[in-house]
């Protein structure tokens, strides 16, 4: 048992950073749920509209969210140090960055738009969901910027108001939804384009009501930009690019994984298509729990390092690493037994959508623990700049690995939707293994140095 003590203080203060972090990430995946369950009571080809353009949005989103995720690393680190003084100007440049990065992801949304086609989904999917593609790509800006002012809050220490603001963002877009997609208040019907508006809508104004209390907040002042525009340096863009542009590698070779699955699906037919969106809204909600453990882990690990503690590196991970598999097995469990009554919630009138659902939960059941060893891995590494290699073996994971399983099996073979999800999970196992056993090896260095 003494062995096990440094690991259980650190749990402590990790799950004091993690716990509002967490709730605001499921409080971000529940206004996905909420935008599922909502559009699924308008008809299952809304379901797999939604589905199929909201995971060719997700390539977009992840790829803004590695190119952010340097501030929370960078802020963290200064923070440690105590230089405050750097710790605002990683913010300024975040947010320019954003901003840039946002409208010039937008513009080939945009462009992409004309080409849904070639997807080769099906037609009732393509002729409905042109304009909620447009309206989600107008909310990749807001996001951005809302995303690097918490990460900025959050790795000052100060991670409640971000929840709180989450947890009125779910209130705001059921509230959105239930006008525009079902035309209450004197709104017409919009049907799935009422969910990009109420997604626009709520995602503009969680940015500045966020910006607001930042400016205010007496807490971060010391750390609070004196000025926004001008004198940008580019070094600071290039030490958050060095870091930002291989954990976006990371995130979108996973990502485009589970994009290119749901475009698998779609071949099969619209049931597979609405299958998937069922599972994969289930297994993303409870990735949120390792993804805000793995995210508090990344923001300790990183304010050790400038604070020049660097045996701690290794505790702080470790032990998030046993607390985020445990928390994994349960919704594992939960999954095997619940299954077909969580699918039933979403598509409750289409028996042939809630079987396949709740076969594909089963899978995710099995998957959850390596899913979340792999998410804290990741940021574990980032945390001590080590990006280039798990981008490698987060690549080998899902492209030599997931995807062409996935094809080989599931179509080529004709297995199915099983055999595509059971390939992301041989995916996200191969991940866990290897970026678990790097950051072991790299922490072991005595001067700290990442190889």
């Amino acid at each position: 048992m003494r062995g096990l003590n440094p690991y259980l203080r650190e749990l402590g203060p990790t799950l004091t950073l993690a716990a509002p972090i967490i709730v605001g990430q499921v409080s971000q995946m529940l206004i996905s749920v909420t935008d599922s369950v909502m559009i699924g009571h308008a008809g299952t080809v809304p379901l797999a509209a939604s589905s199929f353009g909201g995971n060719i949005f997700g390539i977009f989103y992840v790829l803004g969210i590695g190119l952010m995720l340097p501030v929370s690393i960078l802020v963290a680190r200064a923070h440690g140090a105590g230089r405050p003084g750097d710790a605002a100007e990683y913010l300024r440049h975040g947010v320019a960055l954003a901003v840039c990065f946002g409208m010039i992801e937008t513009l080939l949304m945009g462009g992409l738009s004309l080409m849904l086609d070639r997807f080769g989904q099906p037609p009732e999917v393509l002729a409905e969901v042109n304009p909620f593609f447009l309206l989600i790509a107008g909310s990749l800006t807001p996001v951005l910027v809302y995303l690097v002012l918490r990460q900025f809050a959050e790795a000052m220490g100060h991670p409640w108001a971000p929840m709180v603001i989450m947890l009125g963002g779910i209130g705001l877009n059921a509230l959105l939804n239930w006008i525009f997609i079902f035309g209450h208040w004197g709104s017409p019907a919009f049907g799935l384009a009422g969910a990009g508006i109420a997604t626009v809508l709520t995602r503009t104004l969680g940015a500045i009501v966020i910006f607001e209390w930042l400016r205010r907040a007496a807490a971060v002042r010391a750390a609070w930009p004196p000025q926004w525009f001008g004198n940008y340096s580019r070094a600071r863009f290039a030490e958050l690019l060095r870091i930002g542009i291989p954990a976006a590698g990371m995130l979108l070779f996973e990502s485009t994984a589970f994009a290119f699955s749901s475009v698998m699906m779609g071949w099969l037919g619209a049931i597979a298509l609405a299958s998937h969106q069922i599972a994969i809204t289930c297994a993303s909600l409870a990735f949120m729990f390792p993804l805000g453990l793995a995210m508090a882990t990344g923001m300790r690990v990183s304010r050790a390092v400038g604070a020049g503690e660097l045996p701690r590196r290794r505790t702080i991970a470790f032990a998030s690493f046993a607390l985020g598999g445990a928390i994994m097995a349960v919704f594992g469990l939960l999954f095997l037994t619940f299954g077909r009554t969580i699918a039933g919630w979403f598509v409750a009138h289409d028996e042939a959508v809630v079987t396949l659902a709740a076969q594909l939960l089963v899978i995710a059941a099995v998957f959850q623990i390596v899913d979340g060893i792999q998410v804290i891995g990741a940021s574990s590494l980032r945390a001590i700049s080590d990006v280039r290699i798990p981008a490698v073996i987060t690549f080998a994971a899902y492209w030599v690995i997931a995807l062409p399983a996935g094809y080989l099996l599931g179509i080529r073979g004709g297995l199915g939707a099983v055999a595509i999800w059971s390939a992301i999970a041989a995916g996200l196992a191969f991940a866990a293994v290897f970026l678990g056993w790097r950051f072991a090896r790299l922490t072991r260095i005595p001067d700290g140095r990442a190889a």
